[in-house]
């Protein structure tokens, strides 16, 4: 089986929904995944933008989901018991959604990674870069989806 990421609140290359950016409530979109590799111990989910204009801006990454987990509901709170979260480039622990120049539309990509530890060797203070980096010796399969958001 191949890691497949969805979501029930945008599609693939899709406009995200306002209640997900800072235009709106600023939730956590809710994600479903499937097909991960049987040695799975735990999973990272992480919300790039490779668009913005001083380089790829981390918007979340939360880890040390456990390998039983098949998916995050929208909303998830700063601080959930089930995972850990990274601080973002805003400065702040947990998911911070899109909010872009006023401009062309910026592509948000939701990354999925497969990982064979329950645990990533990080401090509680770890920045989502951070986090990234350590779970690359770790990774064992990564999906991807891509949404779009654009300010007027």
């Amino acid at each position: 089986m191949t890691l497949k990421l969805s979501s029930a609140s945008f599609g693939k290359n899709e406009s995200i929904p306002a209640q997900y950016t800072c235009d709106g409530a600023n939730l956590s979109p809710a994600f479903n995944w499937s097909g991960a590799p049987a040695n799975t111990k735990g999973f990272l989910l992480v919300c790039l933008d490779p668009d913005a204009p001083s380089g790829t801006f981390h918007h979340w990454a939360a880890y040390n989901i456990p390998a039983e987990c098949q998916g995050l509901e929208s909303g998830i709170a700063r601080q959930d018991p089930r995972l850990q979260q990274a601080v973002n480039d805003f400065g702040e622990r947990g998911y911070s959604g899109p909010c872009p120049p006023k401009g062309k539309p910026h592509h948000y990509h939701f990354r999925l990674s497969a990982l064979r530890t329950e645990a990533l060797p990080v401090p509680k203070s770890a920045t989502c870069a951070q986090v990234i980096k350590a779970a690359q010796q770790f990774a064992l399969e990564s999906a991807e989806l891509v949404g779009l958001y654009a300010r007027h």
